[in-house]
């Protein structure tokens, strides 16, 4: 199944266990900010706090453990281009566009609407949107714990691909901020291929 989906755009899709899910940045320097449920509970999803504990890194990259709230590993990243991918940094809102980037940018489209207009489509609500990985986005963190997010690092067509250890259901939010650098200040279309198993 190979979906492609459009600058500033939400999607979900179901990954069975043994299904390999390959994320595609396109045209290079787009975050694709991504969430995981397991398919049969939504209550136990992607937990970012626990992926770096168990993977003892603070990005995900080739090898990491994507790891749930209940400590289950969801997802083993088996393929990476990039090389470093952010699970800091979190998603864009209206709200925090406000704060850094002035009143003006409220009303921009962000990447919490994103994940609202995609999760209720499965019967979640704004309190099942939990800190998120940001695929392709670039965040260094400073000696001083400091964290500046700066130009992507990926090229076009740089991949990500990842491995599911259960049934989960991805949401993304194909980033669609314009007042930082972490889209190149220009939102584009991604890719996304599930394959393998019982498609």
């Amino acid at each position: 199944m190979d979906y492609l989906i459009p600058a500033e755009k939400p999607w979900s899709g179901l990954v069975r266990k043994g299904q390999t899910i390959r994320i595609i940045d396109s045209e290079g320097q787009q975050a694709v900010d991504t969430l995981f449920y397991r398919a049969d509970d939504f209550s136990e999803r992607y937990s970012g706090q626990d992926t770096l504990r168990v993977n003892g890194k603070a990005y995900v990259g080739l090898g990491t453990k994507i790891v749930s709230n209940e400590g289950n590993v969801m997802l083993t990243v088996t393929a990476d281009s990039c090389g470093r991918h952010d699970t800091s940094a979190g998603a864009c809102s209206c709200e925090s566009n406000t704060v850094r980037f002035g009143h003006d940018t409220r009303y921009l489209h962000a990447c919490r609407d994103n994940f609202l207009l995609e999760v209720t489509r499965h019967g979640m609500s704004k309190r099942d949107i939990v800190p998120n990985i940001n695929f392709f986005m670039n965040v260094p963190i400073e000696p001083s714990g400091q964290m500046t997010i700066v130009d992507g690092l990926s090229a076009p067509g740089d991949h990500v691909e990842m491995v599911a250890e259960m049934d989960v259901l991805c949401v993304i939010s194909n980033c669609p901020q314009v007042n930082n650098p972490c889209n190149g200040f220009n939102p584009t279309p991604i890719r996304v291929v599930i394959s393998g198993g019982a498609e």
